[in-house]
């Protein structure tokens, strides 16, 4: 795998994303949406434009649907043998790339904060530099990610 402004001898080791519950927004527009269209239908049974008025807006909240999952399906993290490259999609049209070198690196650790999380496989990473944190939430398999996360910054670092 290559990515862009991948440097020479650099090698990709993993690529992770959030978890998939990051893009529940788009999935509760849907439902939401379909509630709404189902109202008119429901108070007025008869009339065929209400029909249509319920077809408009299922189709909206579809685009909001998966636009929450572009979102989160853009949104990855790189992780090489020399950094973590972080890339946010934040809209249809922005994007932000943060980059880590592996040798700021202090510590990384992981929690998972609660009862949900612990159901749906999902946890907090917390990569600790001298200059501040990187916190990623909702990380799938955190313990899987820690790692591989430990593993990198111990082999890029000696």
């Amino acid at each position: 795998m290559t990515f862009d402004g991948q440097r020479e001898g650099e090698k990709v080791l993993f690529i992770f994303r959030r978890h998939i519950l990051t893009a529940k927004r788009g999935l509760i527009f849907l439902i939401i949406m379909t509630g709404l269209g189902i109202l008119p239908m429901v108070m007025w049974p008869g009339d065929v434009r209400m029909f249509w008025i319920f077809l408009g807006v299922f189709i909206f909240g579809i685009f909001g649907a998966v636009y929450a999952y572009i979102l989160w399906y853009f949104s990855i993290y790189i992780v090489t043998n020399e950094r973590i490259r972080q890339i946010s999609q934040r809209g249809l049209f922005k994007k932000t790339v943060i980059d880590l070198g592996m040798d700021k690196i202090q510590s990384i650790s992981m929690s998972v904060p609660g009862l949900l999380a612990g159901i749906f496989g999902y946890g907090t990473i917390k990569i600790q530099t001298g200059v501040g944190d990187l916190i990623i939430t909702m990380v799938p398999k955190p313990k899987k990610v820690l790692n591989k996360l430990q593993n990198a910054e111990k082999e890029s670092n000696g």
